[in-house]
């Protein structure tokens, strides 16, 4: 398919589905509290999308069952909401969301916890946000799409933790998964010029224990750590400006254009 440089009639489409994505992130934090399950979650996210006039990008996806992914604990990525998985005190989990309004997608998730969590939770969730700030800021005009991923390994494995490397970033925005893949390890200037136009989602993988995964058998999507230590993600849709980058997904005005 090759990357596609976007229009600023698709940039804008992109923009506004990004929004709704970050909003209904933003919306579902209320609706977390201890006894809840992940299905109640996702019945609620999927209701917000469509009352925003957008569908959900997961849903019927190769098959996918749901509206949203929601994992926890040790869940890398691709946790079916379930009635049985009710939340409870200590755990952390990430919902992760793509919205397609008027058939641009925007695409994005976070961690969020219940109740009191461990340190060690606490410093993995504040790694990942890091290291998902750090890939934000390779993100510039005529630099190279491996940078992105080297600083995150290298700041990942600084604090002693693993990256995933069986699950990556993506181009986004006209498709669900576009081009180029966006390694979170890479060696340093590799990879395709980033070029003004392009969208795609930087969405480390940071894991407690080792870097593998294995994909449960039962229903072909959840991805576990292959030991049961913690994992976590942050994820953000960016652009590429003639300047630098725009975080598309940003609702809390966190990220400045730069």
């Amino acid at each position: 398919m090759g990357i596609i440089i976007k229009t600023p009639e698709q940039i804008e489409g992109i923009r506004k589905s990004s929004q709704l994505a970050g909003n209904t992130l933003k919306m579902i934090e209320g609706f977390i509290k201890e006894g809840v399950t992940t299905e109640y979650l996702d019945n609620i996210i999927e209701q917000y999308m469509r009352d925003n006039g957008a569908i959900p990008a997961t849903l019927g996806y190769h098959g996918y069952p749901k509206s949203s992914c929601i994992s926890l604990n040790e869940v890398v990525c691709h946790g079916i909401p379930s009635q049985n998985t009710i939340l409870k005190e200590g755990d952390i989990f990430n919902i992760d969301v793509t919205t397609i309004l008027n058939g641009y997608y925007g695409d994005t998730s976070k961690m969020f916890s219940i109740g009191e969590i461990s340190a060690k939770a606490i410093n993995l969730i504040e790694t990942t946000k890091h290291c998902l700030n750090l890939g934000i800021a390779q993100v510039k005009p005529g630099n190279r799409v491996g940078n992105i991923g080297f600083v995150i390994s290298r700041y990942a494995k600084s604090k002693g933790y693993t990256v995933v490397y069986e699950f990556c970033g993506h181009g986004c925005g006209v498709e669900f998964h576009e081009d180029p893949q966006i390694e979170h390890i890479a060696r340093q200037n590799t990879g395709p010029i980033m070029q003004p136009g392009m969208t795609f989602t930087i969405e480390p993988m940071i894991n407690e224990g080792k870097s593998r995964t294995r994909v449960d058998k039962a229903d072909g999507w959840t991805a576990r750590t292959i030991d049961n230590k913690l994992s976590a993600q942050f994820e953000h849709t960016v652009l590429v400006t003639e300047t630098g980058v725009e975080v598309l997904t940003d609702v809390d005005g966190e990220y400045p254009f730069i």
